[in-house]
């Protein structure tokens, strides 16, 4: 191979390894759709476990797993030494999140606060644009919108929905917990360099936090059965747990405008969970919002799926020897 040939081979090489490393974390930051979508049922089986009370219990199992594993991961605790402006990313938008959600649930009708809090994907979206290197093009928003609507009619079930003023507080703070969310996932871009061990801590102080408030808020109800008991462990392990390491992971070195509008598949696996699990029936509606959901999560990740075809066709074009033909 002569020195040309060596140095368009290494730099075709160097071209693609980017971009390589980026279809990888966007595919780890997607598992955390994934185990959202079992959200709704672990929830719905972990009985009548009030929310802070729910939410520090399992931040509690997320942050022990992760203690639990730093003997295996050198470094792990020290990674927790980091500036103010991490934790107060991290567990603002852990914390902030749920907290936000479920006052917003005590003020305003369940379904008109699930749409308002469904905006987070569109607004990662569109908050991505303010990062430095990304670029916000049209089918980005189109598919996110496209994702909108489809979540639109699985929380209100094709259902016309009347916001009114007496909850105006409901509807703020479910605006809030759409803007929290969305700015901690876009936020944690800016801090690509702290590693994902940190999310231990954030769990823990986040469970910290949401014992504080049930201790004010609620009244304390343990889970009464053994099946109770194993939905809150699993929430702790998946949608509460890993879910939150590996979007952490994909967020900051993933292509975050396809995991924002991939993310209102959630919604979508989450009912169609629920149907073969006998907690909903399947209707038009979900076959309706299955089309725009998938639609629209193909049409922002249609730059995705190209530059792995263009790095499949790239290869193609070096031969055994390493000649570029």
């Amino acid at each position: 191979m002569t020195d040309t040939q060596t140095t368009r081979s290494t730099l075709s090489s160097a071209a693609n390894q980017r971009p390589a490393a980026s279809v990888l974390a966007t595919l780890v930051g997607g598992l955390a759709i994934l185990l959202w979508a079992l959200l709704a049922l672990f929830t719905a089986a972990s009985g009548s476990v009030p929310p802070f009370q729910l939410t520090a219990m399992t931040f509690g199992i997320a942050g022990a797993a992760g203690l639990a594993l730093a003997p295996f991961r050198p470094g792990s605790l020290a990674s927790w030494r980091q500036p103010w402006p991490v934790w107060l990313t991290g567990v603002g938008g852990l914390f902030g999140y749920h907290f936000a959600y479920f006052t917003a649930l005590r003020n305003a009708p369940p379904v008109d606060a699930s749409l308002i809090a469904f905006l987070w994907p569109l607004l990662i979206v569109l908050l991505s644009a303010l990062l430095p290197g990304e670029k916000l093009r049209v089918h980005h928003v189109a598919g996110a919108l496209l994702g909108l609507a489809g979540a639109a009619l699985i929380v209100t079930k094709g259902s016309a929905v009347a916001f009114e003023s007496q909850y105006a507080f409901g509807y703020a703070m479910a605006l809030a917990c759409a803007l929290i969310w969305s700015s901690y996932s876009v936020l944690s871009r800016r801090f690509a360099a702290v590693p994902t061990d940190v999310v231990t801590g954030f769990c823990l102080a986040s469970a910290l936090l949401a014992a504080i408030a049930h201790v004010f808020l609620e009244a304390t109800v343990w889970p009464s059965n053994a099946g109770e008991w194993l939905a809150t462990v699993g929430l702790g392990l998946g949608p509460v747990g890993l879910a939150f390491y590996v979007w952490d992971f994909g967020v900051k070195h993933g292509d975050i405008q396809v995991l924002g509008a991939s993310s209102y598949l959630a919604p979508l696996f989450s009912t169609l969970i629920l149907v073969l699990t006998g907690y909903a029936s399947l209707t038009w509606v979900i076959g309706m919002a299955c089309l725009l959901i998938t639609g629209g999560a193909a049409l922002a990740a249609k730059e995705l799926f190209a530059r792995r075809s263009a790095r499949h066709q790239t290869r193609a074009t070096v031969d055994d020897r390493g000649n570029v033909s």
